[in-house]
């Protein structure tokens, strides 16, 4: 079935470049439905197939200077142990419950998916905090506690559900910290890529990941990714060059 997870891979990455949008929502769907994985190790194996999927993309944008990095550090002082705490709780529950957890998991990544449906519409809606141009930003007292207590609420999630790392947090940087949208991605991707780091390797130590179909998504998401966005980069070429012309 190598193959089968090789060409998923490719469509999440050839989605995720193509449109910016995080994997984790279509990942873990996937991986139920299609590939019979219980709830807890498709969200396992998807947060870590994350955490090295979105690495390339934080180090882009951390190279581009499109991260803040003061409010990434806020963010991920919360997130990280939650995270972990999220999936402590989806290891106990697989422990004392067996085969029963299961249901109350995927109830729990349906309802995460859900509202990531939401914030998906509403991150692509809502422009209330964008700015237009790059003026330096200062955290406040507040806005730092705001970033640990976003960070704190959406790190349980991600490490419970795997959903989220890709919309709630850059949904919040929106409505709440004046940024460009280029901070407002390259800010999510480099947090999401940390958090994910933290609480993949949580799962990686409580057993919750198949590192064998981790490795065939990775064969085909990493070129996928990477594709899209070379396509993007020379259609903005063209662009340039027809302007030029014009």
């Amino acid at each position: 079935m190598t193959w089968q997870f090789t060409l998923t891979g490719l469509l999440i990455g050839g989605l995720v470049g193509l449109t910016g949008m995080g994997g984790g929502s279509l990942l873990t769907p996937i991986l139920v439905i299609l590939f019979g994985f219980q709830p807890t190790y498709a969200v396992g194996t998807d947060i870590l197939h994350g955490a090295i999927f979105k690495s390339f993309g934080a180090l882009r944008h951390r190279r581009l200077g499109t991260v803040h990095a003061r409010l990434t550090f806020w963010m991920f002082l919360g997130s990280g142990p939650m995270s972990l705490l999220g999936v402590s709780l989806a290891t106990w529950l697989k422990h004392h419950y067996g085969d029963g957890v299961q249901s109350v998991e995927a109830y729990a990544v349906g309802a995460a998916l859900i509202l990531g449906g939401f914030g998906l519409v509403a991150k692509t809606l809502v422009k209330i905090g964008v700015q237009p141009d790059d003026a330096p930003f200062l955290l406040t007292r507040r806005d730092r506690w705001a970033a640990f207590a976003i960070g704190a609420v959406f790190g349980f999630v991600v490490g419970l559900t795997s959903v989220g790392s890709g919309t709630f947090f850059g949904l919040v940087m929106v409505l709440v910290y004046p940024l460009t949208v280029a901070k407002i991605v390259g800010t999510d991707i480099f947090h999401a890529a940390a958090l994910l780091w933290v609480a993949g390797v949580g799962h990686l130590v409580a057993g919750n990941v198949d590192l064998h179909a981790m490795f065939w998504l990775l064969l085909g998401s990493i070129p996928g990714v990477r594709l899209d966005r070379a396509r993007g980069l020379h259609r903005r070429r063209d662009r340039v060059r027809r302007l030029g012309r014009a």
